[in-house]
């Protein structure tokens, strides 16, 4: 690679939203623009409802039908936001892998984990079915998967486990971005920790890009390059994640920081 070519990004310019439904249009993402480079971190942080999942659904296009989107969505450069349901699939999975927020039940009930992963290598990368026993193996290798976890059904796996399994199906095409979306809800305080760092460690070793989805701003904080803080659809404030954590310029912000170190306190 040219090492004065500009890094490879996901580039997202001017995106907005709106869902329909029950007679009346509801604007869940406003004029929002955010770029992300491999190699790099963005986490996108703010309560619950601030649009954070919409914005992250609409790279890969997954969206309810019905919803209207505009702007654009660019990867590697080319323009994604246009492709019909054939184009974009070329690029799920093989360039944008996605961890969604129900990853802990995400799973079909019947199939073991090494053959859901199977199911993506035969389906995307034609991978020979003789070859998929041990491109599994090196997948749970990476995402710290034991082995053995490979032959269960995911009933028999904890939830780290599965947030894991489901992080070995993202990389098993080697994308360029990954798209995390509260990968770490309903996980104990040390296997989010521990499940984030692995996320973490991959990205950067792997130089992939990564926009990580949280209501946890500490958490983003800890992970992330760059961090991104919406509300109510609008982007409020943007910068080094150190700087955004220990020194936030907008009210909204500055509220969550707070709120933050008051649960800190109480917790002591």
């Amino acid at each position: 690679m040219n090492g004065n070519a500009p890094p490879i990004s996901l580039d997202i310019e001017d995106l907005s939203v709106t869902y329909a439904g029950g007679g009346k249009q509801v604007r869940a993402v406003k004029n929002c623009s955010l770029s992300v480079a491999r190699g790099k971190i963005m986490g996108l942080v703010g309560e619950s409802g601030s649009g954070k999942s919409t914005l992250l659904m609409s790279v890969p296009k997954l969206l309810p039908a019905g919803t209207v989107t505009s702007g654009s969505i660019r990867c590697a450069g080319q323009e994604i936001s246009r492709l019909g349901e054939d184009g974009i699939n070329l690029w799920r999975w093989r360039r944008i892998a996605l961890i969604p927020q129900g990853a802990m039940n995400s799973f079909t009930p019947h199939l073991t984990i090494e053959r859901h992963i199977s199911e993506v290598l035969e389906r995307h990368l034609d991978i020979p079915r003789r070859g998929h026993a041990e491109k599994a193996a090196e997948l749970a290798s990476m995402a710290e998967l034991e082995r053995d976890a490979l032959y269960r059904y995911p009933h028999e796996l904890s939830g780290g486990q599965k947030q894991r399994a489901a992080l070995a199906l993202a990389l098993a095409c080697a994308p360029d971005f990954l798209l995390a979306d509260e990968p770490t809800t309903a996980l104990d305080v040390i296997t989010q920790k521990d499940v984030l760092e692995t996320i973490a460690s991959l990205v950067r070793e792997r130089g992939m890009g990564l926009l990580l989805v949280t209501h946890d701003l500490p958490l983003a904080a800890a992970a992330s390059d760059s961090l991104t803080v919406m509300k109510d659809g609008e982007f409020v404030e943007q910068g080094p994640s150190h700087e955004v954590s220990h020194s936030p310029r907008h009210p909204y912000t500055q509220k969550l920081i707070a709120a933050i170190r008051d649960i800190e306190g109480e917790k002591r």
